[in-house]
């Protein structure tokens, strides 16, 4: 845990989130700022600054979070959607907490 971490202060319970899943390794909540009509980030408990400094031995919690995705946008009513990870200042990380952005929801998908 990251004392100065947004991501790690809601994972302790320190700031509220509309939750919507959590296991002993993730959390996952709904974006403050959405971007489409259902837009929500998958984010692990133990504090990774970011995709870049992910090792070997995040590879299970890389998969884990993965395979979550599909099952929480179909349980937000999703028939598709797409998954983001921003990495970096320049890859338009604004937390230093690997996340994953998962959105969709109609026609307003913003073209990458």
């Amino acid at each position: 845990m990251s004392v100065d971490c947004i991501f790690c202060k809601i994972v302790q319970g320190d700031i509220p989130s509309k939750k919507i899943y959590e296991d002993d390794e993730l959390i996952a909540f709904h974006d403050i700022h959405p971007i489409t009509k259902v837009h929500f980030l998958i984010v692990p408990k133990l504090h990774v600054n970011s995709l870049a400094e992910c090792e070997i031995q995040h590879q299970a919690l890389l998969g884990k979070i993965l395979l979550l995705a599909p099952k929480l946008a179909q349980e937000q009513g999703l028939q598709g959607f797409r998954t983001m990870i921003n990495t970096g200042r320049e890859g338009g990380q604004e937390v230093f907490h690997l996340h994953v952005h998962v959105f969709g929801g109609g026609a307003t998908l913003p073209k990458i």
